[in-house]
C-alpha cells in the first residue's frame, strides 16, 4: 500500500539535487508542483516535462532546472522571466523514449480518486509518461507519486491497455481536491470561419478526424456539427471541446474507422470544465498512450483520415514553420509531424495546415506566405510531407507538384497584397532553382 502524505509532505521526499518527470498539461499534479514550489533549497533540481498547465513557484526557484519538450503560455512566461527554461526539440510520440533514456529518479502525475478496486484513472493524460510511472513504481531506488483528486473525471483505455495505475504500484498518494486548469474557449473571426469553410470541404461523411485546438479548428468542429455529414470517427492526440460538440451532435458513431471502431481514440484531452464533465465515466472515449495514437503506421491504417492543424508561416517550397517566431520558441513540435506522416501513406487521406494569410507587426501587414525563409527559421513540417495548405482565400494542394507549381497555388491563397512576390519567386525556382535568385 502507498504512503499517504500531504503535498506538502510528499515535497519533502525530493532530494535537494535531484530528477524529476511530469506529464504534458493536462497530466501534472496541481497540489504537488505548488508544494514543490514552497521549497528554496534547491541545488540542482532537474524537472523533465511539456506544456505547464500548474501555477506553480517552482520554476523561478535558484537551483531548478526545467526540460520542456512544448512550451506554452506558462513557458513562454517563464523564459522571459529569466527562469532557467530550456526547450528540448522532440515529437510527442518520442517523449516516452527520451524519458525512458532521462529514468528520472522522482516521477508524479494526477488522477482520478481510487475506485473500491484500488484503481486510479489517469484521467485527462494517457501520453508518453504511463511506461515510466509503472518503471518508478517497480523500482525500490525510485519515487512514484500520484495526487488523487476528486475533482478529476474518471476515463477509461480500452482492453489491453489499462488506463489507470492502482494503488499497489504507487509509492505515496496525495489527496487533493485541485481542478484542472480549464481553457479559455477562442471566438472566432470573420478570417478563422473563412478558413474553416475551406476545410470541410475536404471532410467527408465516414471521415475519420484529428485535430488541434485554437478558433479554427474549433469552427471547423461547429461546421460539422450543423452540417448534413456525419458518421465521423475520431483519432485525435488531444480531445478538445470541438470534439465534444461533435458526440453532442450525434455526428460521430466511430463505426467503419478501421481500427478501435465504435470509440474515439485520444491520449490527452485539454479543455472546458465542460469538457471535463462531459468525460467523466464516458466509456465513449478511450484514452491511449502516445505510442499508439501517434503512431503514423495507425494514422494511416483509419480510413478516410483527415487531420488538421496550424501554422505560423509557410515558403514557396510549401516548408511549415509552426513552432517558432523569429527564432523564438512558441510552442513545440508536437504531435502534429506524426499526423501529417501518418495520412502521407494513403492516398485517400488528406492532411490539411490551417493558417491566416498575414499578420501585422508595428501596425505594418505581413504575409504568413513567404518567398523564401530568412536565416535562423526553424522547419517544423518539411516541405516532402505537405499536402492541403489552408488561408481565407482558398486551399491550395502542394503534395506532388513541383516547386514552381506549389509557389503559384500558395500565391492564389495568399493575401493580394503578396501575391507578385511569391509568383516571381514561384518562377524563378522552375526546373530545381532558387527562389531566392
Amino acid at each position: 500500500m502507498p504512503e499517504e502524505l500531504t503535498a506538502e509532505q510528499a515535497a519533502t521526499r525530493l532530494a535537494t539535487a535531484d530528477t524529476l518527470g511530469i506529464p504534458l498539461g493536462p497530466g501534472q499534479p496541481p497540489a504537488f508542483l505548488r508544494a514543490l514550489g514552497e521549497r528554496t533549497d534547491w541545488t540542482d533540481l532537474r524537472v523533465y516535462g511539456a506544456l505547464l498547465g500548474v501555477g506553480t513557484e517552482l520554476f523561478n526557484r535558484s537551483g531548478v532546472r526545467y526540460l520542456s519538450g512544448f512550451f506554452g503560455p506558462f513557458e513562454r512566461t517563464l523564459r522571459d522571466m529569466g527562469a532557467d527554461v530550456e526547450f528540448a526539440p522532440a515529437d510527442f510520440r518520442r517523449f516516452a523514449p527520451l524519458l525512458e533514456r532521462q529514468a528520472p529518479r522522482v516521477m508524479t502525475t494526477v488522477a482520478a480518486a481510487p475506485d473500491d478496486d484500488g484503481w486510479c484513472s489517469l484521467s485527462l493524460h494517457a501520453g508518453a509518461t504511463v511506461g515510466e510511472l509503472r518503471r518508478a513504481g517497480a523500482d525500490p531506488q525510485r519515487l512514484l507519486v500520484v495526487e488523487a483528486s476528486d475533482a478529476y473525471p474518471r476515463t477509461f483505455g480500452l482492453d489491453g491497455y489499462r488506463h489507470a495505475l492502482h494503488v499497489d504500484e504507487i509509492d505515496v498518494l496525495v489527496h487533493s481536491t485541485d481542478a484542472p486548469l480549464a481553457l479559455p474557449s477562442a471566438s472566432p473571426s470573420d478570417v478563422d470561419r473563412a478558413i474553416a469553410r475551406h476545410a470541410v470541404a475536404y471532410i467527408p461523411s465516414g471521415a475519420t478526424l484529428q485535430t488541434g485546438i485554437g478558433s479554427i479548428p474549433s469552427q471547423i468542429a461547429a461546421l460539422l456539427a450543423e452540417g448534413d455529414g456525419g458518421d465521423y470517427g475520431l483519432h485525435s492526440e488531444m480531445f478538445t471541446d470541438g470534439c465534444m460538440q461533435l458526440h453532442r451532435a450525434g455526428k460521430v458513431t466511430n463505426v467503419g474507422k478501421g481500427l478501435y471502431d465504435g470509440v474515439s481514440v485520444t491520449t490527452f484531452a485539454f479543455g472546458s470544465t465542460e469538457l471535463y464533465a462531459w468525460l467523466d465515466a464516458n466509456s465513449a472515449v478511450a484514452f491511449l498512450p502516445v505510442e499508439i495514437v501517434n503512431a503514423p503506421e495507425v494514422i494511416g491504417a483509419n480510413n478516410d483520415m483527415v487531420t488538421i492543424n496550424g501554422a505560423l508561416g509557410v515558403d514557396v517550397q510549401g516548408q511549415v514553420v509552426a513552432d517558432t517566431i523569429a527564432g523564438d520558441q512558441f510552442s513545440g513540435v508536437g504531435g502534429a509531424e506524426d499526423f501529417v506522416a501518418g495520412t502521407g501513406l494513403e492516398l485517400s487521406d488528406r492532411s490539411l495546415i490551417c493558417l491566416p494569410s498575414t499578420f501585422e507587426k508595428d501596425g505594418v501587414l505581413q504575409s504568413r506566405i513567404v518567398p523564401w525563409f530568412g536565416p535562423g527559421a526553424v522547419i517544423t513540417t518539411p516541405r516532402h510531407q505537405v499536402d492541403v495548405i489552408v488561408t481565407e482565400y482558398g486551399a491550395a494542394e502542394l503534395e506532388g507538384r513541383t516547386v514552381r507549381e506549389r509557389g503559384e497555388a500558395l500565391a492564389a491563397i495568399a493575401h493580394p497584397q503578396f501575391r507578385d512576390a511569391i509568383l516571381a519567386a514561384a518562377q524563378r525556382a522552375a526546373q530545381g532553382r532558387s527562389p531566392a535568385r
